[in-house]
């Protein structure tokens, strides 16, 4: 569906682009509201809509439409029993009653709905009501990615990774859900006018060991695929990994890695160069974010970071490596053309076209695409014949007798099956035999005519017990037949039992989870009366307790026998000294001498308090008093009460009356204990007499 959804594409969750940065797409929209408005152009939402007004499913109102695709029109309509906003996709009657269309369309949402992830765009229901099948979505108003690069051009490091790593993290969730998102792009990132980032079109989502080739076609958008996908349709998770590394390198530099005057051309450049360098465009961006963008685009598959988890930590890590200066480098400032490249769309490629060509095709030879629209409809496409070679001057034709055209022919045939037999024959494909049993997987390896290679044994979160992580060559891969094929058999979780540490010293404990496997974690400290201090007390999970392996283990140290710190303020600095000693403690004595209520040489004050708890062998400070500071009395005979109360008190003097009998009426000050003008220590008493 193109630009188009930038007008009103849903969001929610979690993944922000950081507003400072401002590439928030309230901001984009300001920027280029004619640039918007021009592409929404072709959508005329004035048109009569015979849903508009309706009430699907006895639920949905559709209030207003919004765009549409070449399966899809997206309506925002309102969720009447739960009175909330939503968008409702709708697909066309026309298709409804294509059975393979209707199974993607609703493969698409019970896909969404098993993820269940903050960068996903979230799917609430689905349904059907006579020729309509829809699904009910998230919505808030938003852009894509595409209509940011097209305003912006090239984005700033922090930026372009503030939005790579949501969407590795939605990516993520799908390839250890077991799925391949298949469509990567920046049309199907979006990014909300909050800062939220999305991935949306899980449309042509696959299962991880299924094998799309079988047709003869590769789908997917030509400038994002990864070479496994244009020579034989295989589609696992490093294949997202691809077309993120590519998005990556658009946002760095605001162009495509590899370009050309056709689809085919762009094919050809993916099978057989490697992505530039970023740096190569923008000498200013660092060498980390060049090893960041080769690793993701590796032709070899096996380079690859195995999944978008992978990537992520790599990207993370990476974002660590940078200085504040390399994270906000400023990208060239001319703006990426405003184009709509058939390179963009979602098509179904013909394998004719993924045959590596020296020479690239006419533009006229383009993939059919559907005109820039993001919802993955597959669009058959054609590669024409190449242009008519100038007339040639004939000459006298020569008379061929029969012989010599049988000749000809019969060495066509031959020439032709020996090459056929050569480069197709005698190979074949592995088949798909992840997630199978080894029962399953030697039967399709057998009935393909491959033999058993080695079978090797890894532990796999993800994979059950008994079943098949992964393949030696990998699934889909061009194998010649009788060839061997390895595999690797899942053993299930790592389970490591964790053993006993307690009266373990720290480094020792630490070694010993090292050595099963087991990560040590957080180390908290706190009182034993039997562990000696700097030994392990306990283990969070406790000792015995079967975790996976790899796990965190935190650890509790002995701080040693508690001792309950002693009152020693207000004492002589010797005597203090002495009763911390005999109580277990050390004793340190504060440079700086401070004034205190106490006399000079006594301890003002000590840390930690009495009264609480301290370690055998931990330090107590000492501050010594070097005696009350002494303040001048301020004179306030002849005063009335409060007044002369008011004086003191500011001062730094607590005041005491003395009213006698004669007094209990009075309001005039006749007497104070120290005379005015005189000092006294601060925070002393002073007395007035009333009369």
């Amino acid at each position: 569906m193109g630009a188009a959804w930038c007008w009103s594409w849903w969001l929610g969750g979690a993944g922000y682009v950081t507003d400072g940065l401002q590439y928030r797409c309230d901001g984009v929209r300001r920027r280029g509201v004619s640039v918007v408005a021009r592409r929404l152009a072709c959508v005329d939402t004035t048109l009569q809509d015979p849903l508009v007004g309706q009430v699907l499913d006895g639920r949905y109102r559709v209030e207003a439409r919004i765009a549409v695709g070449g399966m899809a029109t997206v309506y925002r309509a309102v969720d009447t029993r739960l009175d909330r906003v939503l968008a409702l996709k709708v697909m066309h009657p026309a298709l409804a009653t294509d059975a393979t269309f209707v199974d993607r369309f609703i493969r698409e949402a019970k896909s969404v709905a098993r993820l269940d992830h903050p960068n996903v765009v979230q799917v609430f229901d689905q349904g059907a009501e006579g020729a309509y099948v829809y699904l009910a979505m998230e919505y808030i108003a938003g852009c894509t990615l595409r209509d940011v690069l097209r305003e912006r051009g090239a984005l700033q490091p922090r930026a372009a990774l503030d939005i790579l790593e949501p969407v590795l993290a939605a990516l993520g969730a799908a390839h250890r859900a077991g799925f391949v998102h298949r469509d990567m792009k920046p049309e199907n990132v979006l990014i909300g006018d909050d800062g939220r980032v999305k991935v949306a079109d899980f449309g042509l989502v696959r299962a991880v060991d299924t094998v799309t080739s079988t047709t003869g076609a590769v789908l997917g958008t030509v400038s994002y695929l990864a070479p496994e996908q244009i020579e034989n349709g295989t589609a696992d998770p490093r294949v997202d990994v691809y077309a993120c590394g590519v998005v990556l390198y658009e946002m760095l530099t605001g162009g495509k890695p590899h370009e050309g005057d056709s689809p085919a051309a762009v094919l050809y450049k993916h099978l057989h160069d490697d992505v530039p360098p970023p740096s190569a465009a923008v000498p200013e961006l660092a060498y980390e974010l060049d090893d960041l963008v080769a690793a993701a685009t590796a032709r070899n598959p096996e380079v690859r970071p195995h999944d978008a988890v992978a990537l992520l930590a790599r990207a993370r890590e990476t974002r660590g490596k940078l200085s504040v200066e390399q994270l906000d480098a400023v990208p060239p400032q001319a703006l990426a053309a405003d184009h709509d490249n058939a390179e963009d769309r979602t098509s179904v490629i013909p394998r004719a076209l993924t045959i590596p060509r020296p020479l690239p095709v006419n533009e006229d030879d383009a993939v059919a695409g559907d005109g820039g629209r993001s919802d993955g409809v597959q669009h058959t496409s054609r590669l024409a014949s190449p242009p008519p070679e100038p007339p040639r001057r004939r000459g006298p034709r020569l008379r061929r007798g029969p012989l010599v055209v049988v000749a000809a022919v019969l060495l066509v045939l031959g020439l032709g099956t020996g090459i056929w037999y050569i480069n197709s024959g005698q190979f074949t494909k592995v088949p798909a035999l992840l997630s199978k049993t080894e029962a399953q997987a030697r039967d399709r390896l057998d009935e393909a005519g491959l033999d058993v290679g080695k079978v090797r044994h890894a532990h796999s979160d993800t994979v059950d017990r008994g079943r098949i992580i992964s393949t030696d060559p990998g699934v889909g891969s061009r194998i010649r037949k009788n060839d061997s094929v390895s595999f690797t058999v899942s053993d299930g979780p790592n389970r490591v039992k964790l053993p006993d540490l307690e009266g373990y010293r720290l480094d020792r404990a630490r070694a010993l989870l090292e050595d099963e496997g087991l990560q040590p974690g957080m180390v908290t400290k706190a009182f034993s009366e039997e562990v000696p201090t700097g030994f392990v007390v306990s283990t969070k999970p406790a000792a015995n307790t079967t975790v996976r392996g790899g796990s965190a283990v935190a650890l509790v140290v002995s701080k040693g026998r508690p001792v309950d710190v002693p009152d020693v303020t207000g004492d002589d600095l010797d005597e203090a000294r002495t009763e911390l000693t005999e109580a277990g403690l050390k004793v340190k004595v504060a440079e700086e001498r401070v004034n205190s209520e106490h006399d000079s040489g006594q301890v003002a004050r000590q840390t930690p308090e009495s009264g609480s708890k301290a370690a055998e062998g931990d330090t107590v400070t000492l501050t010594v008093s070097k005696g009350p500071e002494m303040v001048e009395v301020p004179d306030v005979v002849g005063d009335s009460v409060d007044a002369a109360k008011q004086k003191l008190q500011d001062a730094g003097f607590d005041v005491d009356e003395d009213r006698g009998l004669f007094g209990l009426f009075g309001d005039t000050v006749k007497e104070q204990s120290v005379e005015g003008g005189e000092t006294a220590p601060k925070g002393s008493s002073i007395k007035i007499t009333i009369r």
